[in-house]
């Protein structure tokens, strides 16, 4: 049996380790600042993009991998006639999607492309690709695989606590940013992932009581229920580990993870973002 590729893009805050583990490829995003491109991880990493946060007066965008870039990947990273379910950032909020399908089309016949739209991202996307490697060497078929992923990525709880609105603002990827909550100096707003799109939920005074609500909320969604537990940050790994120990304490923890938040997350909420992302453990 031709064992399946997984593929995923760099909006997955893939922890350390894992893309040998589970055998996950990661599709790099573009970065530009200004007339400037990087690609992330291979001329950019998380140093060299915070350090350019902090000289370049140019505010940062990122780009979809194009088609082209999708099927050169494809090409580099896998056998002809292979199975590739390809499993990526939200289409609501990124185009990676439609590249990957147009991909897809591109290489009928030489792959056999299964694209997915997680309705997510970060480590959310991470917890799919594992699941769909689990259940692949558990001798699942992969419409099995696709359709365990199409019902649990509804489940997924993705929370996140921003330090500063100024990102979000000039992003323009988070909804209902109201003037009035945008207005506010030293506020510090919690938005979800939901049904695909990023929305501010709420806003507290402070860091600390920000993290303690977001724990909440959680706890609102998933009570006793057995979870598997990620917290990603945005260059404030202090903030990252108090979230992750109190989560701990809070949550039926079946395993739990820290991470950098990814690069395209990071330039949409901006430095200091602290999230946590509960996914349901079996």
């Amino acid at each position: 049996m031709t064992m399946l590729k997984i593929v995923t893009d760099g909006a997955a805050d893939v922890p350390a380790g894992w893309e040998k583990e589970y055998d996950i490829k990661i599709i790099p995003i573009n970065i530009h600042f200004g007339e400037k491109t990087f690609i992330q991880y291979v001329d950019m990493d998380f140093d060299g993009f915070y350090k350019e946060v902090e000289t370049n007066k140019t505010f940062p965008k990122t780009s979809q991998p194009s088609p082209h870039q999708f099927a050169e990947f494809y090409r580099n990273n896998c056998q002809k006639g292979e199975t590739i379910l390809s499993i990526h950032v939200t289409s609501k909020l990124s185009g990676t999607y439609a590249s990957c399908v147009a991909a897809a089309e591109e290489l009928k016949g030489e792959y056999n492309i299964i694209p997915f739209d997680s309705l997510g991202g970060s480590m959310g996307i991470a917890f799919l690709c594992r699941t769909a490697r689990q259940m692949e060497r558990a001798g699942k078929s992969v419409d099995e695989i696709v359709k365990a992923l199409e019902a649990l990525r509804g489940q997924v709880q993705i929370i996140l606590t921003l330090d500063t609105l100024e990102f979000a603002k000039r992003s323009g990827r988070v909804g209902t940013l109201s003037a009035a909550l945008a207005s506010v100096l030293n506020v510090k707003p919690i938005a979800i992932l939901e049904n695909g799109l990023v929305e501010m939920v709420a806003k507290v005074r402070t860091r600390k009581a920000a993290l303690e609500r977001v724990v909440e909320m959680g706890k609102e969604k998933f009570g006793n229920r057995p979870v598997s537990i990620g917290v990603m940050h945005a260059r404030d790994i202090e903030s990252g580990k108090a979230l992750l120990e109190d989560a701990k304490k809070h949550f039926n923890v079946k395993d739990a993870h820290l991470t950098d938040l990814s690069i395209s997350l990071a330039i949409n909420f901006g430095p200091g973002t602290v999230g946590l992302i509960l996914y349901p453990a079996e």
